[in-house]
């Protein structure tokens, strides 16, 4: 398999479900709103974004199977088979609103082992994108992590939870920790562009509870490409289908040494 040729093959077809979704931001209206469940929004350019993907990927690469957010593929996913990990449309919140931070991401990954990432947030129209052993881009040009050693030093980037709020008093402590200890903390509203940002050196950190492997497959192998470190809650490596994440550059440690004592 060719990843790098599989790679720009898919930045193509990710390129054209992200001008269906920016053609639609023009047109959209609240009214078209749906709930998947408490604060969780989806909408008919979630669905029609995903399936153009789908069927894109389909014909890319016939012997993977898919894990997608909206479920439009009526599969029964396999997490150690060949699979595109897809989300459509991350930051759906933020694209009902109005607000230009939503992106789509598509990875590949055959079980835990991460192959093929690639990003696109369309409001800037920036690529970000990955292949294993193949280093990490954005729009043609190479990301590093930054070179922030200390957490002292650092601007991290999280989410806030929308459910299981039984942890949410322990996730504000953290948050008001890393408020006393680093730059800064962002919130951006799109668990992928933060992981591309901390890819591309940006953020110097990001960790969040409560995603899927949509939300974090193609960034977690850009930052693994891009020299940073991702592990679980617990400095673990139990993230892609383990629902918690920390991605960082030289203050990981620092920043896991935080989260696991605190969460």
């Amino acid at each position: 398999m060719d990843l790098e040729q599989l790679t720009q093959q898919t930045i193509e077809i990710v390129r054209k479900a992200s001008s269906f979704i920016q053609q639609e931001a023009a047109l959209f209206s609240r009214d078209k709103i749906e709930y998947k469940d408490l604060n969780n929004l989806v909408s008919y350019v979630d669905k029609e974004a995903e399936k153009l993907l789908v069927a894109g990927l389909n014909a890319l690469l016939p012997e993977a199977s898919f894990i997608t957010e909206e479920g439009t593929t009526g599969q029964e996913p396999d997490p150690t088979a060949l699979n595109w990990i897809i989300d459509p449309l991350d930051g759906t919140t933020n694209f009902i609103h109005g607000i230009p931070v939503y992106c789509v991401s598509v990875g590949l990954a055959r079980g835990k082992e991460l192959l093929v990432g690639v990003i696109h947030e369309p409001s800037l129209n920036e690529m970000f994108y990955a292949w294993q052993g193949g280093g990490a881009w954005c729009n043609g040009k190479p990301m590093r992590v930054s070179n922030v050693e200390s957490l002292a030093d650092s601007l991290i980037a999280t989410g806030f939870p929308y459910y299981k709020f039984e942890k949410q008093k322990r996730y504000m402590y953290i948050l008001e920790l890393l408020m006393q200890r680093t730059h800064g903390i962002r919130r951006m509203g799109a668990a992928a562009v933060d992981l591309a940002y901390v890819a591309a050196g940006r953020f110097d950190g990001f960790y969040e509870y409560n995603l899927n492997s949509w939300d974090m497959a193609a960034g977690v192998l850009m930052i693994k490409e891009a020299g940073g470190k991702v592990t679980d809650f617990n400095g673990g490596d139990n993230y892609l289908f383990g629902g918690d994440i920390i991605a960082a550059s030289g203050g990981h440690k620092e920043l896991v040494e935080v989260i696991r004592e605190n969460f």
